[in-house]
């Protein structure tokens, strides 16, 4: 029997990260992700992926500083992503273009080495790419700041504030690994053909620019921005779901009740907005959440139909000063390191990944002359 999309099909042991759709939970390397992600830093995250436990502080300031020493990109992709603004491409063809180029100037000989060049200049790469699209000079980045802060500092040249770093770092470990999802699907395969971690980041940034797969945040923030404005939730849901369309930020393919990254990033973005100067938009928000929960209970009974990460996403993201148009590719730069995190995986006990498909074709035809076609 044929699993479309091989839904409900295991193909990998990890120890990474395990899904417990039916009851709602989240674990990351044995950690539930509302314990961890409020707490760690984006590197204490990264370090428990690689090493399957906490760093103490000399590894921390180990990783933090391997990291910070791999941020640098040089020229010819700095061209590359001028040319790429220039040309007005989306930042997802932009982040894809510069991630294949991110091994040029890095003198990494082993995987680990590469992963972490990877997952270090990722950041850059798009922040530089932004810069250029407002017509800005790129911020060169700053090796005395964390990999979050970092991040913030070179989108707009301004050291962030303590509470957005701590809301914008809790949103990347949140997403940091989400079990075999499309994009981690895609890396994993890549490097089963012992291919190069550039590559297998590179497949799964294509992947991940899908619509399907990671790319509702953005429309979710004009949800929310037309309801700010209008003030009128129920008519919204009520008009979306009686065209038969989704609503943004409602339900998952894994989750039956609600999404537990989206209980740590409501959270986070109330913590966020409590001194914010926007803190009303935040309210609207808590409200639709409210508002479309119940009529999605009176439309549909016979599912649970709850808020899922993006909903936050975009609520938290959009308060610490994400622009729109980088949220898929801020969402990149979080799961790059599951995404390297597998791959390392992978090569540890590598086994080609070669599904079977079944033919469903004519069987037994006869050859036709090209005369008598």
């Amino acid at each position: 029997m044929v699993q479309h999309g091989l839904e409900g099909i295991a193909v990998a042991e990890t120890t990474l990260s395990d899904i417990d759709g039916e009851n709602g939970q989240l674990r990351i390397a044995g950690f539930p992700v509302e314990k961890l992600a409020p707490q760690a830093s984006y590197e204490e995250a990264l370090f428990l992926l690689f090493h399957d436990r906490l760093p103490d502080r000399t590894e921390l300031r180990t990783i933090r500083a391997e990291l910070a020493q791999r941020r640098e990109i040089t020229p010819a992709v700095e061209t590359l992503l001028q040319e790429a603004a220039s040309e007005g491409r989306p930042a997802m063809d932009a982040l894809r273009m510069g991630v294949a180029a991110a091994d040029l100037g890095d003198e990494s000989d082993s995987p680990t080495e590469t992963a972490k060049r990877v997952i270090a200049v990722m950041p850059t790469i798009v922040a530089t790419y932004w810069r250029y699209r407002q017509g800005k000079a790129p911020i060169e980045p700053d090796p005395e700041l964390g990999h979050a802060a970092n991040y913030l500092w070179m989108l707009t040249g301004e050291q962030p504030d303590e509470a957005a770093v701590e809301g914008f770092e809790t949103y990347l470990v949140t997403v940091i690994d989400h079990g075999l999802n499309a994009s981690t699907f895609t890396a994993r395969t890549v490097v089963s053909t012992e291919s190069d971690l550039v590559s297998a980041a590179t497949a799964a940034v294509g992947t991940l620019k899908g619509p399907l797969h990671g790319g509702a945040p953005g429309p979710v923030l004009e949800m929310l921005r037309e309801i700010h404005a209008n003030g009128d939730p129920e008519n919204h849901v009520a008009e979306t779901l009686d065209a038969g369309d989704r609503l943004m930020g409602f339900g998952h393919r894994v989750y039956d009740v609600r999404d537990p990254r989206a209980a740590v990033l409501s959270t986070a973005a109330e913590q966020f907005y409590e001194t914010a100067a926007d803190d009303a938009f935040f309210q609207t928000a808590l409200d639709f959440e409210k508002t479309a929960t119940e009529l999605l209970a009176a439309y549909k009974p016979d599912q649970t139909l709850a808020t899922n990460v993006e909903f936050y996403t975009a609520v938290l993201l959009h308060g610490v000063g994400i622009p729109a148009d980088l949220f898929t590719p801020t969402f990149a730069i979080a799961r790059a390191g599951g995404w390297m995190a597998h791959a390392l995986e992978q090569l540890d006990n590598n086994r080609l990944v070669r599904p079977v498909s079944e033919y469903v074709g004519e069987r037994n035809r006869e050859w036709t002359p090209l005369d008598e076609r």
